[in-house]
């Protein structure tokens, strides 16, 4: 007899690129929009309270996210003009900097909050460069005014961590989770 099917879990996020990855992983889930005022610019903070916003379904995990790039003691949210976009490119041009999201699975049973930081080094941008990657639009919407999933990868000379917590969402960090308190339910552990 077949195992009953994994309930998908509850993704308290707009975020596309949150949903591609879980589709990416093959996580079933379901998406809920959170009921959360970001205050702060601490993405711990921000995951539980997402998670929390949306209540709980069950026993069906529910999964909060948030990203934030940290430069030099600088938070660099999401620009809101070009001119905004630009001018925190040329802040992170030939520099180190970090991606730090913050994770929360939550069940009626338990809570797992983490923190996961992975380092980005930019290699030194012309002004053509930062031209060209400011009129391709993508910087819009993205903490730190780059995607690295798309043309702002030509932007990266290095990475270290995970890539996907660069792209919206600490992967390893899930998988991990799951595995652990879910044991082959969602197909890992």
């Amino acid at each position: 007899m077949a195992a009953p099917p994994t309930p998908p879990l509850i993704l308290a996020s707009t975020s596309p690129r949150r949903r591609e990855i879980l589709e990416q992983l093959r996580i079933p889930f379901e998406a809920v929009v959170p009921r959360y005022q970001e205050a702060s610019g601490d993405p711990v903070e921000h995951a539980v309270g997402k998670a929390r916003s949306v209540g709980l379904f069950g026993n069906r995990p529910v999964l909060g996210c948030d990203t934030e790039v940290l430069c030099e003691g600088r938070v660099f949210g999401k620009p809101e003009t070009e001119a905004d976009a630009e001018e925190m490119l040329e802040s992170l041009a030939g520099k180190t900097h970090e991606v730090v999201s913050g994770l929360a699975l939550l069940t009626p049973a338990w809570e797992e909050v983490h923190r996961e930081v992975t380092t980005v080094t930019f290699r030194p941008l012309t002004p053509r460069d930062l031209a060209r990657y400011v009129a391709s639009g993508e910087w819009e919407g993205r903490a730190g005014a780059y995607a690295i999933q798309g043309l702002g990868a030509s932007l990266v000379e290095r990475i270290e961590g995970d890539y996907l917590n660069v792209v919206g969402l600490p992967a390893a960090l899930l998988v991990r989770l799951l595995a652990e308190r879910f044991a082959g339910a969602y197909g890992f552990g």
